[in-house]
């Protein structure tokens, strides 16, 4: 093979050569062609050793990841859930921010160890990420204009509506797929948003019925309204890694089984939104 059976005079020590890197080539293959499950290790290893995990998230989602107002602090659902993660991991967390677009490729080239943004845990993400045990159960929704809801009743009279959201978002894809006219937005803050409903950019925002409740509340002064009836897609959120991160993604889901049975998630949810918990499922009808 190779070459070698045609060079019958080749010298014991050339053939011993040729063989051995035969060996070390045909290795390498194997290892890049059957990762194991040290990667999964190394992270979580190399995570203890910096004694940092660093979090992908936006900083422009209010109440999950946002800056205080008149301050340049992060702070938000999610992100005091994080902060509350690497403190029972004895970690300090480091926050990277970022727009939603980039946040499962900076999680898949290594950018940073994790991220959480209001992340839905789907089938098709799970093929490709680990996710964390859910600590936020929702539902969608949609915001329109008050005078006519936009002129929307069911998912279906989305057809030729203009829906403004991220590009790769849940919501986007089911917009799309009921026939809306997508108008994407890259990290912007919610009164950008809300002001395109109002003033005619746009005519729906789909989203996550708590997150567009208070972001309505807290912009009352734009006239759109939370649909008052229409209520889809039950979802579940959680924090997101890299796919085969298993060490990684048991040490986050033990912390996360602990603060939801001693009730620190619960009180954290509280206290961003409106005193509601999302760490238990809604009860309600949705719209198939």
């Amino acid at each position: 093979m190779f070459g070698i059976q045609k060079r019958k005079n080749l010298s014991k020590s050339s053939y011993i050569l040729i063989c051995t890197a035969l060996v070390g080539l045909l290795g390498a293959c194997s290892n890049a062609s059957n990762p194991t499950n040290e990667s999964a290790e190394s992270l979580w290893t190399d995570i203890q050793e910096k004694g940092t995990i660093v979090v992908g998230t936006s900083g422009t989602l209010y109440p999950t990841s946002y800056h205080a107002e008149d301050s340049d602090e992060l702070t938000g659902y999610e992100v005091e859930v994080l902060r509350e993660i690497a403190n029972r991991l004895d970690l300090e967390v480091e926050f990277s921010e970022m727009g939603i677009d980039n946040l499962l490729t900076a999680v898949d080239n290594g950018r940073v160890d994790i991220a959480a943004n209001d992340i839905d845990i789907t089938d098709e993400r799970k093929e490709k990420f680990n996710f964390s045990d859910p600590y936020k159960h929702s539902y969608g929704s949609a915001i329109v204009r008050s005078e006519d809801l936009s002129g929307i009743e069911t998912l279906d009279d989305l057809d030729g509506k203009k829906a403004g959201g991220a590009a790769t978002t849940i919501y986007t894809q089911i917009g799309i797929e009921h026939g809306a006219e997508e108008v994407i937005y890259d990290n912007v803050t919610n009164d950008t948003y809300l002001r395109d409903v109002e003033n005619g950019r746009l005519d729906v925002i789909l989203n996550d019925y708590y997150l567009q409740s208070l972001a309505v509340e807290a912009l009352p002064e734009i006239d759109v309204v939370v649909h008052p009836t229409l209520a889809y897609f039950p979802n579940s959120q959680g924090i997101i890694m890299k796919k085969g991160e298993d060490e990684l993604q048991e040490q986050i889901n033990g912390v996360i089984g602990d603060m939801l049975e001693d009730g620190t998630i619960s009180d954290i949810s509280q206290q961003f939104f409106g005193g509601a918990d999302v760490s238990v499922e809604p009860d309600i009808d949705i719209e198939e």
